[in-house]
C-alpha cells in the first residue's frame, strides 16, 4: 500500500464527515426555522383568516435574515413544518446527516399528495430506511424511486412530471374528452406578453364567476384566438357586473439610456424586473415602435402636495426602484404600490426620498407587522424585523442605470412615524379560504385527476384484453 493510499483514504473519510455534517447542519437549521414558527404561533396564533398569515409572516422574517427571495423562505418553512408533522423519520435520517437537503426536499414534494395519515406515515417509515442505502442517484432516478413508494402506498398521490424541450416551438394536440393540451417554448418578450394577455382576460368576469383563475386563463387563450376584448362570465346572475369590462392593454415596460434607444449606445436595457435584460439593438429596435416616455430625476425637487404622487414622480420612483424594496423580493415596481415609508398620515411627504416600491403581500406587512423601515436619499431601505435584525435593500438601478440612485434630498423623520397603534392589526384584510384550506383543494384536484388517468388506464387496459381473448377464440369483440 502506498502513502498516498492511505493519505487519499484520509482525506475521503473528511470529505465524507464534513458533508455529514453540511446535512446535520441544513436539518437543525430547518428545526430552528420550524421553532421559531412555533414561537410566533404561540405569540399570535396562526392568524388563517388573515391576507398575511403567521406563515407568510415568518416566512418574511427568515427571508430578511437569511437574504434569500420570499418564496425561498417559505420553501424552508414548508419544509421544516414538514419534518416535524409530515415526515419525521426522513427527518430523523435528515439530522443524522444521512441523507442532504435536495434529497429531503424532493422527499417532501413527490409525498405531498397522500392524505391519509396512516398511509403517510407507513411511507415515512419506508422511505427512512431505504433512502440512506440507495446508491448515488441522478434527480429522474431519485424521483423514480420515491415514486415507487409512494405508488405502494397510495397510488391517487403520485405526481405527475412535465417535460420540457429546447428552442422555441409550440405544439396544440387533442387529449380526447374535448380537451386540447398546449404546449411550447417562446421568446421572453413573447411569452410575457402572452402571459400578461391571459391575465388581463381572465380579470374581465365578476367576483361571482365560479372558474379558478388557472380555469379562466385556460379559457382565456380561446377568447384571445377568437380576438375577443373579454371573457364572458359564466356566474349566470341576472346583475352580473362583467359586461362592461374589457381586459386592459397588454403592456412592457423597458427601462433603457437615451443612447441606446437612439442607437448610438451598446449598454442593454430591462424590463421593470431586473432579472432580465435586453441587448442595446433590440431596445433600439422597440424604441422604433413603441410609446417613448423620459424617466426625469427630480433631484433637490420639493415634496408634491397630497397623497398620490405625480405620474412623472411614479415613474421615476419605479424606474429607480425597477422590484419591490423588501428583503428577498423581486415582484417587478410596474405590479407593485408606492408606500410612503414616513407615513403620510404622519406628515410623511409625497417625495422621492420618502416613497419606494411594495408588491401587495409587504405593504400589507409593513403595515399591519412589526417591522420598521428607514429610507436614504438614495433610494437605499433599511429594514429591521420583529426581533431587531436589520437588512438592507438598495434600488435595482443601482447595478443597470446608476445616476438613477443620486440622492433626492435629506428628510427629517417627525416622532409620531415611530409609534404604531396596536389596534392597526384589526385592519388587516382577510383571506377568502384559509391557507389550510387551499392546500387541501389543490391536493384534492390533483389527486381526483390522477384517479381520473388510472381509471381510463385501467379501462383501456380491460379493452385490450377482451379484444386479444376475442381474438383467440375467434369471435367478435364485446362491443
Amino acid at each position: 500500500m502506498f502513502e498516498s493510499d492511505a493519505a487519499a483514504r484520509s482525506l475521503l473519510d473528511r470529505i465524507r464527515t464534513s458533508v455529514r455534517a453540511e446535512n446535520r447542519a441544513a436539518a437543525e437549521g430547518l428545526v430552528s426555522i420550524d421553532n421559531l414558527y412555533r414561537l410566533r404561533l404561540r405569540e399570535n396564533g396562526e392568524l388563517a383568516d388573515w391576507a398575511l398569515d403567521t406563515l407568510e409572516q415568518v416566512a418574511a422574517e427568515i427571508a430578511a435574515a437569511l437574504r434569500i427571495s420570499q418564496g425561498l423562505a417559505a420553501n424552508r418553512l414548508g419544509d421544516a413544518i414538514a419534518m416535524r408533522k409530515r415526515l419525521p423519520e426522513v427527518g430523523k435520517a435528515f439530522l443524522a446527516g444521512e441523507i442532504d437537503y435536495l434529497m429531503f426536499q424532493t422527499i417532501v414534494t413527490r409525498t405531498d399528495l397522500i392524505t391519509d395519515e396512516d398511509r403517510l406515515a407507513a411511507a415515512d417509515a419506508e422511505l427512512s430506511g431505504a433512502v440512506a442505502k440507495w446508491p448515488s442517484l441522478d434527480r429522474h432516478q431519485l424521483l423514480k424511486r420515491i415514486d415507487r413508494i409512494v405508488e405502494r402506498h397510495d397510488r391517487d398521490a403520485v405526481r405527475r412530471r412535465k417535460k420540457k424541450r429546447a428552442d422555441r416551438w409550440i405544439e396544440i394536440s387533442d387529449c380526447g374528452d374535448y380537451i386540447i393540451e398546449i404546449r411550447g417554448l417562446l421568446r421572453v418578450l413573447d411569452g410575457r406578453a402572452f402571459n400578461a394577455r391571459l391575465d388581463a382576460l381572465a380579470a374581465t368576469v365578476c367576483p361571482h364567476d365560479p372558474r379558478t383563475v388557472a380555469q379562466r386563463r385556460a379559457d382565456a387563450v380561446g377568447a384571445m384566438a377568437a380576438g375577443a376584448d373579454r371573457l364572458a362570465c359564466e356566474c349566470d346572475r341576472p346583475d352580473c357586473t362583467a359586461g362592461d369590462k374589457p381586459a386592459s392593454a397588454v403592456v412592457l415596460h423597458v427601462v433603457a439610456n437615451q443612447g441606446t434607444v437612439e442607437g448610438t449606445s451598446d449598454e442593454p436595457g430591462c424590463t421593470i424586473d431586473p432579472d432580465e435584460l435586453f441587448p442595446a439593438d433590440l431596445i433600439t429596435e422597440l424604441a422604433k415602435s413603441a410609446k417613448l416616455v423620459p424617466v426625469v430625476h427630480p433631484g433637490d425637487a420639493q415634496a408634491e402636495c397630497g397623497y398620490a404622487p405625480s405620474r412623472k414622480l411614479a415613474d421615476f420612483v419605479r424606474a429607480r426602484d425597477l422590484t419591490c424594496r423588501y428583503p428577498g423580493c423581486n415582484a417587478p415596481a410596474i405590479h407593485c404600490e408606492l408606500d410612503h415609508t414616513i407615513p403620510h398620515r404622519d406628515g410623511g411627504p409625497t417625495h422621492a426620498s420618502n416613497l419606494k416600491c411594495l408588491c401587495v403581500k409587504h405593504h400589507q406587512l409593513k403595515t399591519f407587522g412589526n417591522w420598521r423601515d428607514r429610507q436614504l436619499p438614495d433610494g437605499t431601505v433599511e429594514w429591521t424585523s420583529p426581533s431587531g435584525e436589520k437588512s438592507i435593500t438598495t434600488p435595482g438601478s443601482s447595478w443597470w442605470f446608476p445616476s438613477l440612485c443620486a440622492p433626492t434630498g435629506t428628510l427629517s423623520t417627525p416622532a409620531s412615524a415611530l409609534v404604531r397603534s396596536p389596534a392597526r392589526a384589526a385592519m388587516m384584510p382577510k383571506r377568502r379560504r384559509t391557507r389550510a384550506q387551499n392546500r387541501a383543494m389543490r391536493i384534492a384536484a390533483e389527486r381526483r385527476l390522477n384517479r381520473q388517468d388510472r381509471e381510463v388506464e385501467l379501462g383501456q387496459q380491460r379493452w385490450e384484453r377482451a379484444l386479444a381473448m376475442a381474438s383467440i377464440k375467434n369471435e367478435p369483440p364485446p362491443f
